[in-house]
């Protein structure tokens, strides 16, 4: 088990070196690849805070939708909560949030001296909702999680960490010029990154 998981790891790094991103005209599978090259997200919540209730609150959040390289993505942003956090207590309140995740923390916009701001420099804007992945699931997220993230792995036991998944229902996807592009989530699925 362990040499394929090597194989995979190996070509991953082969590909990522010289993998170029997907064409304009594939929005899913654009979707798809940033989502699977960042570790972390802008995640935006209803606020149920004394003097924000109702109003928008953003928040970063380390993110994964599997280990890196060609073999680990799922496309399911997956996340690592705990009730003490106050993006958390919002969500408790009303669950419902949009992610948004962007090249820019990527060597990629840098390479090619992209703004974060220009449409080259491809961002995924997800709306849905923020649930608690059953057991079945903790597992693959997990793994995905602290494959990119292995510091989680030693935070403190006592603030109840839980996985968690964004559970998407639209995606815009803006990665070139002319506007957002809109993926449905039956596309974003049947593609590979």
């Amino acid at each position: 088990a362990a040499r394929p998981l090597l194989l995979c790891a190996a070509s991953g790094l082969l590909l990522a070196a010289v993998a170029a991103i997907p064409p304009p005209e594939e929005a899913a599978r654009m979707a798809r690849y940033v989502l699977h090259s960042c570790d972390w997200g802008a995640l935006a919540t209803l606020s149920a805070q004394e003097g924000l209730r109702g109003r928008p609150f953003a928040n970063i959040f380390s993110l994964s939708d599997g280990p890196p390289g060609p073999c680990g993505g799922s496309g399911v942003p997956y996340l690592y909560l705990t009730d003490m956090e106050i993006s958390v207590q919002d969500l408790e309140v009303d669950s419902n949030a949009s992610l948004t995740v962007s090249l820019a923390q990527t060597p990629y916009c840098r390479k090619h001296r992209y703004d974060p701001q220009n449409p080259l420099c491809a961002h995924i804007i997800f709306a849905g909702s923020i649930v608690k992945v059953n057991d079945s699931e903790a597992g693959l997220a997990k793994k995905a999680l602290f494959s990119r993230h292995p510091e989680m792995e030693s935070w403190p036991k006592d603030h109840n960490w839980f996985f968690a998944k964004f559970n998407i229902t639209n995606i815009w996807v803006l990665d070139y010029f002319g506007g957002l592009k809109i993926v449905t989530p039956k596309e974003y699925y049947s593609v590979k990154p």
